[in-house]
């Protein structure tokens, strides 16, 4: 086992990059070799990524009544959540929520709004509040998920000053099915090639703990590098009353730390970014995720449920030695 390990570590640090196969394999691994797999993925982070953790704040802009059936999400309106709904905030709330991320550690400033697309007057004003925290906070990247997006919205967005628009998969085009039915895997897929062609980057993964399997993680792992996207979220399902996945079983927090580890081996050179569910799911074990491949985190406070205070996570990973 520790050979296997140790050669497909050293392959990559080699320039190669890991098979299918291969990958599938090293999820198989339990108990101390696990170790040996997160001490591994650490090492091919330091080569590729270096010693630096990106931080990254993010606001839920528009809350709730989303026409979208997503199995998982609170903001669903068709689940009874009750979670808080109000309308796209103004253009001065907008900024007023990047100066309180900019007083942190954290370089970028994601917002983030309910539904499945824009209308005019939404991209209007989201617009105006790029513009505003551009001005005033020209060192903060400002990140957007705002749902389906056709090139003329992608393009204007950008000339606001947008760098990075999240569009998660959240799955393998097989599973998805399971966890949404009111659009296609499709039109998903549709977004990031409108946000390629017009040269936004890209962040893009997905959540763990809906039910798939492991190979299905491993196959939506493959579908992130052919994608070849700039950054990598991974979520773990925190269930929500109300949802339909409100009583599904937690996996183990080892288990998604191997998760991290794996997806570090399959995207060297990627910015893995581990989000929601981070807090709840993993409890003590939260620093593991450094150790084991991820050099990105959302701190603060996530769309529906608290995170961690900044402080805590800039000081823990400030002790691990990392820089910020």
């Amino acid at each position: 086992m520790r050979d296997f390990i140790d050669s497909k570590k050293q392959n990559i640090l080699n320039g190669e990059q890991i098979s299918f196969d291969d990958a599938l394999k090293l999820s198989e691994f339990q108990g101390k070799d696990l170790y040996r797999i997160f001490s591994a993925a650490n090492q091919i982070r330091n080569n590729f990524r270096g010693d630096k953790a990106h931080l990254c704040a993010i606001t839920n802009a528009k809350s709730g009544n989303c026409p979208e059936d997503c199995s998982f999400c609170a903001q669903s309106g068709h689940h009874n959540s009750k979670v808080v709904t109000y309308p796209l905030i103004d253009p001065e709330e907008m900024l007023s929520r990047a100066e309180k991320a900019a007083r942190s550690k954290t370089h970028r400033f994601c917002l983030v709004i309910s539904g499945c697309s824009l209308d005019d007057e939404e991209l209007e004003r989201l617009c105006e509040g790029i513009r505003l925290i551009r001005k005033k906070f020209p060192h903060l990247a400002i990140d957007a998920s705002l749902g389906q997006l056709n090139k003329q919205q992608a393009e204007k967005l950008k000339e606001s000053g947008l760098s990075r628009y999240n569009h998660n998969i959240e799955t393998t085009e097989d599973f998805y099915p399971q966890i949404c039915t009111t659009h296609k895997y499709k039109d998903r897929l549709k977004t990031l090639q409108v946000l390629k062609d017009v040269g936004l980057e890209i962040c893009c993964g997905g959540i763990f703990g809906l039910g798939e399997t492991f190979r299905q993680r491993i196959e939506f792992a493959f579908t992130l590098k052919d994608l070849d996207v700039d950054c990598i979220p991974i979520n773990f399902l925190n269930p929500v009353a109300g949802t339909p996945l409100e009583n599904k079983e937690s996996i183990p927090p080892l288990e998604l730390i191997k998760i991290v580890a794996i997806f570090r081996f399959i995207h060297p050179r990627k910015e893995i970014k581990v989000c929601g569910g981070r807090e709840s799911n993993l409890k003590e074990l939260q620093s593991m995720i450094f150790l084991a491949g991820s050099d990105s985190i959302i701190i603060g406070d996530y769309l529906t449920t608290k995170g961690n205070e900044v402080s805590r996570d800039v000081s823990v990973i400030e002790t691990l030695g990392f820089k910020l």
